[in-house]
């Protein structure tokens, strides 16, 4: 088409870009998902996102999105709209408290171009100090070429950085980071599903269905930035491991869905413990699915608890 002087909107195609990294707390563009958003009500908002067809740490199985992938989307979503829509600062710090998703497994599918998603979000229960969030919740229905691709609910905190470095009690900074362990030796590969070393999040411990969590801060996704403690994305994919190495499921298993509890924070430098049990009222409820109960227990404490339901994707 002829581009002329009278037409000068016909130079300028609408493009799609991703929102500011720093918007979704992350330093690489490749690893930032949404693309843009707008608000649609007092309290709601479409949010619009990409999903590779390849990724290196979420790894499509059996022509399937992997589920931690929606995970990763709905955490960028929340830091997003808080900064955006709730003028929160950046430098600000957010803490999960709780986090449930379901996905459709038959909208998760790979085609031939990219998954373009849109994420409808309604915030509720927003606790306001000082004219802004000091927590919140999400309700997130995402939706797939208008179908429903999967359902998700989150709850989260937001603090100033007075406040986070009270909450961490000297732990704040980058020195936590910086000085962390090495990491322990993985279990195998086949154990859990995974195809590389570097991705494996469990360590070898001294009974059946108990690991110990293996920090890799060098890991290009999971450690995407330097942090103070072990992020909740890391956590969510021990959940996914644990049940894998619980018992020898189909490499077809994914977490269909999940709920868990974030309850403090796991440090870099005491040993946190992955624990791992079948839910024995709905062990094999047909159509190859379990759901299993896992913990992550560190001093004398819970940090974090999660049920998934692992469901056979296979044909």
């Amino acid at each position: 088409m002829l581009v002329t002087a009278e037409n000068p909107a016909a130079a300028r195609p609408l493009l799609t870009t991703t929102v500011a990294k720093e918007y979704v707390h992350r330093a690489a563009l490749a690893e930032v998902f949404l693309t843009g958003w707008a608000k649609t009500g007092p309290a709601s908002f479409r949010v619009s996102a990409q999903w590779p067809r390849s990724h290196s740490f979420y790894e499509c199985e059996n022509g399937l999105y992997d589920p931690l992938l929606l995970c990763e989307t709905v955490r960028q979503t929340f830091p997003l709209l808080t900064h955006v829509a709730y003028d929160v600062p950046l430098g600000h710090q957010l803490s999960w408290s709780r986090f449930q998703y379901a996905v459709n497994p038959e909208a998760m599918r790979l085609e031939r171009n990219p998954a373009e998603l849109e994420l409808h979000v309604t915030c509720s229960d927003v606790r306001v100090i000082r004219s802004l969030p000091a927590s919140m919740s999400m309700h997130i229905e995402a939706v797939r070429d208008g179908t429903t691709l999967a359902v998700a609910h989150t709850r989260f905190g937001c603090h100033t950085p007075a406040v986070y470095r009270r909450l961490r009690a000297g732990r704040a900074g980058e020195g936590a980071f910086v000085n962390a362990p090495l990491p322990s030796p993985p279990v195998e590969r086949t154990a859990v599903n995974r195809h590389r070393l570097r991705d494996i999040v469990l360590a070898p411990a001294s009974r059946h269905g108990r690991w110990q969590l293996r920090v890799d801060t060098t890991h290009p996704v999971l450690f995407d930035h330097a942090v103070d403690h072990v992020p909740g994305m890391l956590l969510l994919e021990s959940v996914r491991q644990a049940a894998h190495a619980l018992q020898p499921f189909s490499p077809g298993m994914m977490p269909a869905s999940m709920d868990a509890t974030f309850r403090k924070y796991v440090e870099f430098d005491e040993p946190c413990w992955i624990e791992a049990d079948p839910v024995t009222e709905t062990v094999q409820t047909g159509g190859g699915r379990q759901t299993v109960r896992v913990t992550a227990m560190q001093g004398d404490g819970l940090a974090f608890s999660a049920t998934t339901e692992m469901v056979d994707t296979v044909p």
